[in-house]
């Protein structure tokens, strides 16, 4: 009979035991995922079973981390998330937060853009660490996606978006992910894309300041091509800062859209 051992066909024999399995293919592995899920118990294989054999520890190869993906997502997810480009405007508390997530959903290419450095008062929201303090974020957060996967290809652009350069810089890309702090520039980003690159999807947050209850945060569909994420009323203002829970929760608020938008599901 057939099953599939990190996403190749193999044909074995009825009746085949798992861990009569594990000990032909990667005796020394120490984490068995089976059909998507982690076992330890010792299953008797059925047709078109999937497994995956993982050694803790071990760095594996691109083709074994597919492997590993797919057996989580599903071939038919994964094989849609790498296929797409998702840009990234503004590498903060938003844009940290989205740019890893969708690095661990597998997503093909990521264009991470921001002109800033890390500084010390961004640890506390923002997917970086002290020994990234005066590193330009898009360096930082590239080291960082490498740590959890190193197979997503990326794009760094170390510049400024205003009216002038959004089109060219995010020309390329099929989703854009807007993750500023600054008012003006959400606002600049988001009518350009609606005005001028309509061929773009464009997820966007608004209202996740404070220490609110999570749950006013949501994702919206406002039109064809624009996503909202937010409560929609509380930004940060003197006494109402930024702070990890409710922006890692509109993050991925957005990094979620952004895989419905894949998916055709949004």
């Amino acid at each position: 009979m057939e099953v599939y051992i990190n996403e190749k066909p193999r044909d074995i024999a009825k009746g085949t035991m798992l861990f009569d399995l594990k000990k032909q293919i990667k005796k020394d592995s120490d984490v068995i995922v089976y059909n998507g899920f982690i076992v330890k118990e010792n299953l008797e294989l059925k047709e078109k079973d999937r497994v995956v054999f993982i050694k803790r520890g071990e760095i594996p190869s691109e083709e074994d981390m597919e492997a590993m993906l797919v057996s989580r997502h599903t071939p038919l997810v994964h094989e849609k998330v790498k296929g797409y480009t998702v840009g990234i405007a503004g590498l903060g508390g938003l844009g940290s937060n989205v740019a890893l997530s969708l690095a661990r959903l597998g997503v093909g290419k990521l264009v991470l853009i921001d002109f800033d450095v890390v500084e010390p008062s961004n640890l506390n929201r923002q997917q970086y660490f002290i020994r990234h303090i005066g590193m330009n974020k898009t360096d930082a957060l590239e080291e960082l996606i490498n740590e959890c996967n190193p197979f997503v290809e990326i794009e760094k652009r170390k510049v400024f978006l205003d009216e002038n350069n959004i089109e060219d810089v995010l020309r390329n890309v099929d989703i854009i992910v807007e993750a500023f702090d600054n008012p003006m520039s959400k606002a600049i980003i988001t009518n350009t894309v609606l005005r001028d690159m309509k061929d773009k999807k464009i997820v966007a947050a608004s209202g996740m300041a404070g220490h609110f209850t999570g749950n006013t945060i949501v994702s919206r569909k406002i039109r064809g091509n624009f996503y909202l994420i937010g409560d929609g009323e509380n930004e940060a203002r003197p006494g109402q800062g930024l702070m990890a829970p409710r922006v890692a929760i509109a993050a991925n608020h957005q990094a979620n859209t952004v895989l419905r938008i894949i998916l055709g599901e949004e």
